[in-house]
């Protein structure tokens, strides 16, 4: 009699046909498959590491200041001048080349309280060493144009120049030159206060005026310097080379005379 097939297995230790195994420690990660392992939480609510993106940081809250022209700050500070501290700013200026190569600065001379403002370019070598404007021959021409017109240096007269330091050589001053020394002579004439300004010179008219016009486009004309009315006649050591020239120089100085007149009658007439 055959023995039952359960018998048979048995015998042949193949019954049961599956039997548990001991279950052995192993970590999660390697029970079970990749395809079926939990997604891992991370410290944001709900969001698995795969699906996660690094985000950009937050912006910082507070306001950040931008920050001010090193030109920008310098117009700001130089506005609060009085005339102690602008003379020294003024002497104390390296804001350009032009500190190197000079020997002192040439902030200007006159009556602080006049109503004539004459600006030239630059100092020449003479104006470089003694420290004051139009000196030497071109300034002994200005003294004897302002005696024209019953006017003397020092007395209701002020006379600057657009740059305060001489350029080498005396070559023309450079832009950036001009950018940097405009503030001082801004200040310069809002301490003053003139009636009138004469410009001297090519430069000085298309400096103050903002303007490449040629000084012949520009002379007869009242032009106006932040609000000051501004007559353009030639500079005085232009005149020295340029002889003929001094009977238009004459014409602008007189000129000059009829405008103040006129300023000072309408302002008369207002007090």
């Amino acid at each position: 009699m055959s023995l039952p097939r359960e018998e048979i297995l048995k015998e042949l230790e193949l019954w049961p046909l599956w039997r548990p195994r001991v279950a052995q420690a192993m970590p999660v990660a390697e029970a079970q498959p990749e395809a079926a392992r939990p997604m891992e939480a991370s410290a944001d609510i709900g969001i698995p590491v795969e699906q996660k993106v690094m985000a950009a940081p937050s912006p910082v809250s507070e306001t950040i200041e931008t920050p001010v022209p090193p030109i920008a700050l310098r117009k700001s500070e130089i506005t609060e001048m009085d005339w102690e501290a602008l003379e020294a700013a003024i002497q104390a200026c390296e804001a350009c080349s032009l500190a190197k190569t000079r020997t002192q600065t040439v902030t200007g001379v006159g009556d602080r309280n006049a109503e004539w403002l004459f600006v030239g370019e630059a100092p020449g070598a003479e104006e470089d060493r003694k420290g004051e404007p139009f000196v030497g021959q071109a300034g002994k021409l200005l003294d004897n144009m302002l005696a024209a017109i019953a006017l003397k240096r020092g007395e209701n007269v002020y006379i600057a120049n657009v740059l305060k330091c001489r350029p080498p050589e005396n070559r023309d001053p450079h832009g950036e030159e001009v950018v940097q020394c405009d503030p001082f002579l801004k200040r310069q004439v809002e301490l003053i206060q003139p009636r009138l300004i004469v410009a001297m010179g090519r430069f000085a008219a298309q400096s103050l005026l903002n303007t490449d016009k040629a000084i012949g486009a520009l002379r007869g004309k009242l032009h106006d310097y932040n609000g000051v009315p501004v007559i353009v006649t030639y500079h005085p050591a232009y005149l020295l080379r340029n002889l003929p020239d001094k009977a238009k120089a004459w014409e602008d100085l007189c000129y000059a005379r009829r405008t103040m007149r006129d300023l000072q009658t309408r302002q008369a007439a207002i007090s």
